[in-house]
């Protein structure tokens, strides 16, 4: 991979540049837009970010999501009240799902393919003159992504199995405010030195997801039953439902701490999460599930395992017998 700066004339920076534009022709034609509609970013929440805070500082009106949104979405929107502008957080159903109604005043919507805990698909909703942001980082491993009539979308590096990076996707002719100025990079929409190995592996990744992403699903659905199956046989409770991402189990352990559960599995070869994993290490409790209408004890012992492209049936029905195991030794564990 060329090390030279895209954006230098000497041959080290061409080299480099020629390597830049592969990738963004190579995203581009995977997610079925134009070249130009791609900008890379360092990660997933820059993409977010640039796009709420970036479309929301060049437009007026009000501003819309949901409160299980990820938080990244929340803190840019909050961002926008800040600085004037009226947000509308609408509430989510038992299952996390966004409600459909929306406020005629508003221009500016956020929504997500899926919800990043407890994996629930969204509805897109629709604003007849609204701008509509797309947070794209969960599901594109499993699921099509349909850009129709969305103007931006936020995709995660790491997410794809591409390490770090993102990539947020501007339809063409819609105004954009850089969130940091310096060079034209990026046709002027996020200044510095692009990382060409990022934007490369994420190119591929996404070639990936399209080629694999049917076969993919099929295969690791079955497993993330045998996980949602053993959570019930340790006795949680199931959370999310209905048409979720095929590969997540989510449930809550009553009167058990999250953080004692988690550890208590990674000491036995279980890594898991409580909430969101971009909330690692965070004694709060989960807003996604309070905004579901759990209590704030039940926020609080929630457990979530999700499979990938390379987990297997072993290492499922393994997983399965510690999970079962922990609970039932930590439930017998005086507080």
């Amino acid at each position: 991979m060329p090390d030279g700066n895209p954006a230098s004339p000497h041959l080290e920076g061409r080299i480099a540049r020629a390597a830049l534009d592969r990738a963004r022709d190579r995203a581009a034609a995977a997610l079925g837009v134009a070249a130009s509609e791609i900008v890379f970013t360092a990660s997933g929440t820059e993409a977010v970010n640039l796009a709420l805070l970036g479309a929301g500082r060049r437009n007026a009106g009000g501003v819309a999501t949901w409160a299980a949104e990820h938080q990244a979405v929340l803190g840019a929107c909050r961002r926008l009240q800040l600085d004037g502008r009226d947000l509308h957080v609408l509430p989510v159903d038992a299952r996390a799902q966004n409600s459909v109604g929306l406020p005629e005043s508003v221009n500016l919507v956020s929504t997500s393919v899926a919800n990043n805990e407890v994996g629930t698909l969204q509805p897109r909703p629709t604003v007849p003159g609204s701008l509509l942001h797309l947070d794209a980082c969960q599901g594109p491993q499993w699921l099509e992504i349909d850009l129709t009539d969305v103007h931006f979308a936020a995709f995660s590096g790491h997410k794809l199995g591409a390490g770090s990076g993102g990539l947020l996707f501007v339809r063409d002719g819609v105004l954009l405010e850089p969130l940091q100025y310096g060079g034209p990079q990026e046709r002027g929409r996020r200044a510095g030195l692009e990382d060409v190995r990022s934007a490369t592996a994420i190119a591929v990744a996404l070639e990936i997801c399209v080629r694999e992403r049917r076969e993919r699903a099929a295969a690791v659905t079955p497993l993330a039953a045998m996980l949602s199956e053993a959570l019930v046989a340790a006795g949680g409770q199931l959370t999310g439902g209905g048409t979720r991402l095929p590969n997540h189990a989510s449930a809550i352990f009553e009167g058990i701490r999250g953080e004692d559960l988690l550890l208590a599995l990674d000491l036995a070869g279980v890594a898991a999460s409580s909430g969101s994993a971009c909330a690692s290490g965070s004694l709060d409790p989960s807003h996604v599930l309070l905004a579901m209408g759990f209590s704030l004890e039940q926020a609080l012992c929630s457990l979530r395992l999700t499979c990938g492209y390379e987990t297997t049936l072993e290492e499922v029905e393994r997983a399965a017998e510690i999970v079962v195991s922990v609970v039932g030794r930590l439930a017998r564990t005086p507080a």
